[in-house]
């Protein structure tokens, strides 16, 4: 049984256009040059998955047990994990101190006290003086 030739990344990714494609899915390096022109979805597909893993752009379409077969007729090796650059991590930015202002806090607790009053003393005044107009015109 002849050795599994393994490639790097940057060795697929030299591969890259209409008369030489190289694609990486699921670990595996495949040369679909010649399937190009027959990919039911266009070169430009295939295209431009080159120069990287194209697992999960195969895997998203949904490709038919037919497809999957026909994959090994341009099998040409493995890919090597490790060239693979890594995956960048998330890291939150950097959210400021919080400056605690007691003054503000006390200043909206006045005024939950101070504009419920005012409405009421409005509303008071606007019932005494409607009440007094009531009492001129009769």
């Amino acid at each position: 049984m002849a050795e599994k030739k393994v490639f790097t990344l940057e060795e697929v990714s030299g591969h890259n256009h209409a008369r030489d494609c190289w694609l990486v899915i699921g670990g595996k390096v495949y040369d679909v040059t010649k399937f190009l022109e027959d990919h039911p979805g266009g070169d430009e597909v295939l295209l431009s998955a080159t120069g990287k893993d194209a697992t999960d752009d195969f895997e998203d379409v949904g490709h038919s047990t037919s497809a999957r077969v026909l994959m090994d007729e341009y099998y040409v090796g493995e890919i090597d994990p490790s060239s693979f650059p890594d995956k960048p991590t998330f890291t939150p930015a950097k959210q400021a101190t919080y400056n605690h202002d007691k003054s503000f806090e006390f200043l909206i607790k006045i005024l939950q006290f101070v504009v419920p009053l005012a409405i009421f003393a409005l509303a008071i005044a606007v019932r005494f003086l409607t009440k007094n107009e009531d009492v001129k015109s009769m």
